[in-house]
């Protein structure tokens, strides 16, 4: 048996990023987990875990929006921002979300919902849109091979900061219903802004 306190916060959004990467590395440290991966659309939140992952020894692993994302053909990390990271040996993943995809663009266009779209959508309600980040972003790490099947500490939320952090072990996205959430570091109560 194991006793761990959960973190609570009272409200969603990026007031709580700062605390979500200091609880998310000392659990990483905790554990001897090696890896932190960590969403950031622009690259800000990426920033501030950069010193903390750091000085505990940690992996960074940073992922984020697939191009195109806001605007055709265009990056949302900063490039100044991501050019300092890779020279930092940070290593950025750029992908489609595992949880939408193709199947949002079917969505938008033809009415509906999918199957992977009701998983994305269970997850939000019920656990809030960090958790839904941190599901995610670990399988896009997996599949593009920045991290192994083994337990890592993601760190997600919404639209900018973090407000989430889990304890994971990932997997592929063919492989979907292997990967586990073994514990639950901090999240917000509230599940709406």
């Amino acid at each position: 048996m194991m006793e761990k306190k959960i973190v609570y916060f009272e409200k969603p959004g990026e007031q709580n990023t700062d605390d979500t990467l200091r609880l998310a590395v000392e659990r990483a440290r905790e554990l001897g987990i090696k890896y932190l991966v960590v969403a950031s659309s622009t690259g800000e939140t990426a920033m501030k875990a950069l010193e903390l992952a750091r000085s505990a020894g940690l992996e960074l692993v940073v992922v984020t929006y697939h191009r195109g994302f806001y605007e055709e053909g265009k990056d949302s990390m900063h490039p100044e921002i991501e050019e300092k990271l890779r020279k930092e040996g940070v290593t950025i993943v750029r992908q489609s979300h595992i949880l939408s995809g193709l199947e949002r663009s079917i969505s938008r266009k033809l009415g509906g919902a999918s199957r992977t779209e009701a998983i994305a959508e269970a997850l939000r309600a019920l656990f809030g849109h960090g958790l839904k980040v941190c599901v995610e972003i670990t399988i896009m790490a997996a599949d593009s091979g920045a991290i192994p099947i083994e337990e890592v500490v993601a760190v997600g939320g919404r639209s900018s900061g973090a407000d989430t952090a889990v304890v994971v072990r990932p997997a592929h996205m063919n492989n979907f219903f292997d990967m586990q959430i073994r514990e639950i570091i901090c999240m917000p109560r509230e599940k709406r802004k």
